[in-house]
């Protein structure tokens, strides 16, 4: 199937960045405090936003203004005093962090870095000396989440501690990133869950702020299939909350309630992929995609993100141009839907799981039964018990998948009036099938031994 590609330009400019860093190259941070996020061309951005009093920034200083209880007090307080001024709401930040109840190391990093002209030098050396701890406490917690707060915090206290920040950008960029993540994601091993997805992103914005470092280089083909799956792991129903819509995205297991916060998390990481690459085919797409004003972030919760991250004035595409199907053959993975409409049909096979949104329900699958093909449209899919013979008839442009087979699995397939071919099964068990359209065809599948 066709799918986005990280543009000429984009492949240039990650060769100038230098993205593979020498083993021996010394990892200092020595940019002026803000450091993380808030570089000048954003702040100045987010500054005018406040003089136009934009949609977004009305809805934050709302929230700031009225006392509203923000479930991530140090970073919304620290953002509020970076763009409006507000000293009352830095000092707020820093008593926050100096609390002894305050343990979120990402926050900590974020109120040291974006009020360090408030704090004064004793605040300073007992929040360093707090993130330095931080850092050490949580060396055995290696979920991205947890490496993105230890890379955080190294950033904002490089300079003012000693050894510690160095140490922690050899291990995140040398060691897990290049020695594990990029070797795991081109081997085709889920390294990285969809969940990862916000803080890997502040991970690649931050290291490309301060070090000048594209890490999407070694994992190329991954960021650029990143907005499409983006865009189809989401059920195509919108989930109606008191302060906004949300787009649900796809998960293991799912529940009648979802889960608004990671909901917002998963909006979060596509506002903050556009800003980190506006030009690239696929986030102009995903741009088009977020501009839908019913889908903003305004709860207490998301609003931060929202006013942070995203930019109303980046053109974008219609995300109507963007494929129905995706299929990652690399991991496994299938996701489909019958249309971009809320009343879409919608398959997702990831996780060893596969799950079919029809009607507003979800209902769970076994793509190893017997179920009859599920005609989507764009993609007809065939069930593993079915696979070794049928006849199918397909549109124009669609796909076919049999799933269910054996991960792997290299088959010899007779499709009538063709030459045999030869394909193997993904590591999910899917295989695509490259038939004759408007025509029906006799298919068989046919398991290759060595």
């Amino acid at each position: 199937m066709p799918h986005f590609r990280v543009s000429a330009i984009i492949l240039l400019s990650m060769t100038f960045c230098g993205w593979a860093l020498a083993q021996d190259e010394s990892l200092r941070v020595d940019t002026p405090h803000p450091r993380i996020f808030l570089g000048a061309q954003r702040l100045k951005r987010l500054r005018r936003e406040r003089e136009r009093e934009s949609l977004r920034w009305n809805q934050f200083h709302l929230l700031m203004a009225g006392k509203a209880p923000m479930p991530e007090l140090g970073f919304a307080d620290a953002l509020y005093y970076q763009v409006a001024g507000d000293a009352d709401a830095g000092r707020q930040a820093i008593a926050w962090a100096l609390g002894s109840s305050a343990s979120d190391l990402r926050q900590l990093a974020l109120v040291f870095d974006w009020c360090q002209d408030l704090l004064s030098e004793t605040q300073s050396k007992a929040l360093a000396a707090k993130l330095a701890r931080g850092i050490q406490q949580s060396r055995r917690d290696n979920s991205v989440p947890a490496i993105r707060a230890r890379l955080l915090a190294a950033v904002a206290i490089d300079g003012h501690v000693p050894d510690v920040p160095e140490q922690v950008l050899e291990d995140v960029i040398h060691k897990w990133w290049q020695g594990e993540i990029v070797p795991a994601l081109n081997a085709g091993r889920e390294a990285l869950t969809p969940d990862d997805s916000y803080p890997l992103l502040e991970i690649l914005h931050v290291v490309r702020d301060n070090l000048i470092v594209d890490l999407r280089e070694g994992a190329a083909e991954f960021f650029s299939d990143l907005p499409t799956l983006q865009l189809l792991s989401y059920y195509p129903a919108t989930y109606p909350a008191g302060e906004n819509d949300y787009r649900i995205p796809a998960a293991p297991h799912p529940t009648s309630d979802p889960d608004l916060r990671r909901a917002a998390l998963s909006r979060a990481a596509e506002l903050s992929m556009v800003a980190y690459d506006s030009n690239a085919p696929g986030t102009q797409i995903l741009q088009g995609w977020l501009m839908n004003d019913n889908f903003l972030l305004r709860g207490t919760f998301g609003a931060p993100y929202e006013f942070m991250w995203a930019n109303p004035y980046q053109p974008g595409l219609s995300y109507l141009q963007a494929p129905l199907v995706f299929h990652d053959s690399v991991v496994g993975r299938l996701f489909v839907r019958s249309s971009w409409e809320e009343s879409a049909a919608w398959v997702g096979l990831f996780d060893s799981e596969m799950q079919l949104f029809h009607e507003g329900a979800v209902t769970t699958l076994d793509p190893h039964g017997a179920e009859e093909p599920l005609d989507m449209g764009r993609a007809v899919i065939i069930f593993g018990s079915r696979a070794q013979k049928f006849k199918i008839k397909t549109e124009p442009k669609s796909h076919v998948f049999v799933i269910g087979l054996k991960p792997r699995q290299s088959y010899l397939i007779e499709v009538d009036d063709e030459e045999m071919s030869e394909g193997q099964s993904d590591p999910g068990g899917i295989l695509e099938l490259d038939v004759p359209h408007d025509v029906e065809v006799g298919v068989r599948l046919h398991t290759r031994t060595p």
